[in-house]
């Protein structure tokens, strides 16, 4: 969505900012030298002055060698305005002011105080800008207004106060101009930051929904597998078959929690790709019986799950998967009722077992429990286990069926 114009909205660059404001202060202690904008910024100097001098012949004082240094050393000065914004405004104001005094023609000398004043404001000067540019205007109305008469050219008279309203009102103009892409630019770098810390939250939601999935897959795999290879060992000398049965169990477990683990990580791939498999979900709970079947544990199932969203669906699956692992490798029964009910808002999932517990995590491991209370918590539901006052163990789980689209689209 964040590449997407928003339509009858201003336009990318201005949301967030144009690529190279990124460049702007690249390297606080050594920003890049700005030689290119220099060198073409001298040379518009040099020409246009040499353009407005024609324009203005007989009015103003001809350019000499002494004017043409001033219009390089102000020009000049723009190499250092990122490294040196503060001493370059106060020297461009001065060197202008200088030529001014001088009586040389008015032209594209101010553009070299507009962008040393531009770059002041933006890198956070912005009272020393402001009193380089009212330095200049004040040094402007004393010169065309008192100076004149001991400073070149000769027989020139005094300004006019409208022209000094257009010479204030360009100053104000200016300033006004360098403010407002200073607030844009810090707008941006808000927004940019914002951007790469929601980046950082989604990448941290990822990671931890990853280590759910691999914790569900592999405990319950791994939880057949371990009892399937106790069968076995028991059995390897006075029940060979049983024992056989006991490894091809254990073989199909394994692969199958392969495919389950690629899965999963198919999710670290490039982004945009489709999943090579669907998520697991309720539709496949006879996979689950048939599993703790096979690991001793007898499972029945009441109830017939509705219709659920993808991440609902998952999130009820893995659910139960969590739930009768914890009964084959914490309960010592061996027996488990699932219980599956709905109406029109809520999905209720109930597994019990008759317990006795068989070891100090009773009812489930920290992670096993914490992974389920996450799961229905991101999707607005909640989770109970605890033991039950008959004895035994119970894991209630109740999910809206009508979970936020947000949430469904994180999932």
């Amino acid at each position: 969505m964040d590449e997407q114009r928003v339509r009858g909205g201003p336009p990318q660059w201005w949301r967030h900012g144009p690529p190279w404001w990124d460049r702007w202060g690249e390297g606080e202690g050594a920003p890049r030298w700005p030689w290119r904008s220099t060198l073409v910024v001298t040379v518009f100097v040099l020409a246009g002055s040499n353009f407005a001098a024609h324009g203005q012949e007989g009015e103003r004082a001809a350019l000499d060698p002494f004017a043409r240094v001033l219009l390089l050393v102000a020009a000049a000065l723009l190499l250092w305005r990122k490294r040196y914004p503060v001493a370059v405004v106060f020297g461009t104001a001065g060197a202008v002011m200088v030529y001014l005094g001088a009586g040389y023609p008015y032209g594209p000398v101010f553009l070299t105080v507009a962008l040393a004043c531009f770059s002041a404001i933006v890198a956070g000067h912005r009272r020393a800008a402001w009193a380089a540019m009212g330095t200049l205007w004040a040094g402007h109305v004393l010169v065309a207004h008192w100076l004149y008469q001991w400073l070149p050219p000769s027989g020139d008279s005094a300004a006019s106060w409208g022209e000094e309203l257009v010479v204030a009102t360009w100053v104000v103009a200016i300033t006004a101009v360098s403010e407002l892409f200073r607030v844009r630019r810090e707008q941006w770098a808000r927004e940019r930051a914002e951007r790469a810390e929601a980046a950082r939250r989604r990448a941290g939601e990822e990671r931890l929904r990853i280590a759910q999935e691999l914790h569900d897959v592999l405990a319950h795999s791994i939880s057949v597998i371990n009892v399937q290879a106790g069968v076995g060992l028991a059995l390897l000398d006075s029940d060979p078959e049983k024992a056989r049965t006991a490894l091809t169990t254990i073989k199909a477990q394994s692969k199958e929690a392969l495919g389950e683990v690629r899965q999963v990580l198919d999710t670290l791939r490039a982004p945009g790709d489709a999943p090579r498999a669907p998520a697991p979900g309720l539709d496949r709970l006879p996979e689950l019986v048939e599993q703790a079947a096979s690991a001793g544990l007898t499972v029945d199932v009441q109830g017939e799950p509705p219709r659920l969203a993808p991440g609902t669906d998952l999130a009820a699956f893995r659910i139960v998967q969590e739930a009768l692992t914890n009964v084959v490798r914490h309960s010592g029964s061996r027996h488990a009722r699932v219980h599956l009910a709905h109406d029109a808002d809520v999905l209720r999932l109930r597994v019990d077992d008759d317990g006795p517990a068989t070891g100090a995590e009773a009812g489930g491991s920290g992670n096993g429990l914490a992974g389920m209370r996450e799961r229905a918590a991101a999707l607005g539901g909640t989770i109970e286990a605890g033991p039950r006052p008959d004895g035994g163990f119970r894991v209630l789980a109740v999910l809206p069926l009508t979970a936020s689209a947000d949430i469904q689209e994180d999932r």
